[in-house]
């Protein structure tokens, strides 16, 4: 797909990974609209991006707020590419360590925001971009976005990654039932980047986690995640697959 004359939907695009997909996607003259929780991040977005960039405030769980935020992108162009990097983390295990067993709401909270959030995204962009007209064979593509913890969850990470193992799931599905279409599905699957989360962590963690990878021997960049969406977003044969963007790291249980 040639990223010129559309625009596209960067979910989670106020920082972090999607940022760096709508950096990139900016530089190459797409309109982008960025779909996040944080005003205050979305407003500084839109102010460094420029004029082809707008910011819609919504959960990727609302369907109405969702759907605001593709009725913004329609009007700046054919929407023809979606980038799903919105999503959340948090610690539940089966049996706290109080003995109690783990919380039911706190993982169904960071399952729905992950796994529901991206189909709810996923079934609204197709819908849009089941209406386009076909250009070089194709309607649109889809990025989705899941983790290495769909294959080696950690401790402690069962509601996080019971959700990215489910995007990978969803992901080849999606790309058969959406190739009627002319609609294109792939997920990336990035292992440790240093992204604002592990900012926050001490420069001695990041200077370990970065030497757990065995080549590089760092944390990945959110703009090499952003170079692997727009390569998907371009190459037309890239369909049904999650790509693994981890140095070759297998995480060990802790």
């Amino acid at each position: 797909m040639k990223l010129a004359n559309l625009s596209a939907v960067v979910t989670g695009g106020a920082s972090g990974l999607g940022l760096a997909c709508a950096r990139r996607l900016a530089e190459r003259g797409v309109a982008v609209v960025i779909a996040d929780l944080s005003e205050e991040n979305g407003a500084a977005a839109v102010q460094e991006l420029g004029a082809l960039a707008r910011f819609v405030q919504a959960d990727v769980c609302d369907t109405a707020q969702m759907t605001r935020v593709f009725d913004t992108a329609d009007t700046l162009g054919t929407m023809r590419a979606l980038i799903h990097c919105a999503g959340v983390g948090g610690p539940v295990r089966l049996v706290e360590k109080d003995g109690q067993p783990g919380s039911l709401e706190k993982y169904e909270s960071i399952v729905r925001i992950n796994l529901v959030g991206t189909f709810n995204t996923l079934r609204l962009a197709a819908a849009r971009m089941a209406r386009n007209e076909l250009v070089d064979g194709e309607r649109g593509a889809c990025v989705l976005t899941a983790s290495v913890a769909a294959y080696e969850g950690q401790i402690g990470q069962i509601p996080y990654a019971s959700a990215k193992a489910g995007i990978v799931g969803m992901t080849l599905v999606a790309a058969r039932d959406l190739a009627q279409r002319m609609i294109r599905v792939c997920t990336i699957a990035p292992g440790l980047f240093d992204t604002p989360l592990l900012a926050r962590l001490p420069e001695n963690v990041r200077a370990s986690l970065g030497a757990s990878v065995p080549h590089p021997a760092r944390l990945g960049m959110p703009d090499e995640f952003a170079s692997t969406a727009l390569h998907i977003l371009e190459n037309a044969m890239l369909n049904g697959e999650t790509i693994r963007l981890d140095g070759a790291i297998r995480m060990a249980p802790r």
